[in-house]
């Protein structure tokens, strides 16, 4: 599966940082925790715009309604799972869908 446009890798650190009105500091850490993984070309990171976006929400979550790193860690966990029930349920669908065209 290629890459979409938003997943294209173009922003390095100093200017995600810029973007985001963060520290760099600050986006190591979210790395270290795993809520965003930048891509790497060698030592460099390279953020993409839905790298920007999600480190919006993470700095939405923790600054305007006051949830900790931990709260994020959870919140991202759930939605992530709730992506995959999303998906499967999705196939599901389509098999039964198939399966119904099949017998009429």
């Amino acid at each position: 599966m290629g890459l979409g446009q938003n997943d294209q890798p173009v922003y390095i650190m100093s200017v995600a940082a810029q973007l985001v009105n963060m520290h760099p500091q600050t986006l190591r850490l979210y790395e270290r925790r795993g809520l965003v993984i930048p891509k790497r070309q060698g030592k460099n990171r390279l953020y993409s715009q839905d790298d920007i976006e999600r480190l919006l929400y993470i700095q939405r979550l923790t600054q305007e309604l006051g949830i900790n790193l931990a709260g994020v860690e959870m919140i991202s966990q759930l939605q992530s799972e709730l992506e995959t029930l999303k998906q499967g349920l999705q196939r599901d669908a389509l098999t039964l869908k198939r399966t119904i065209e099949d017998l009429g």
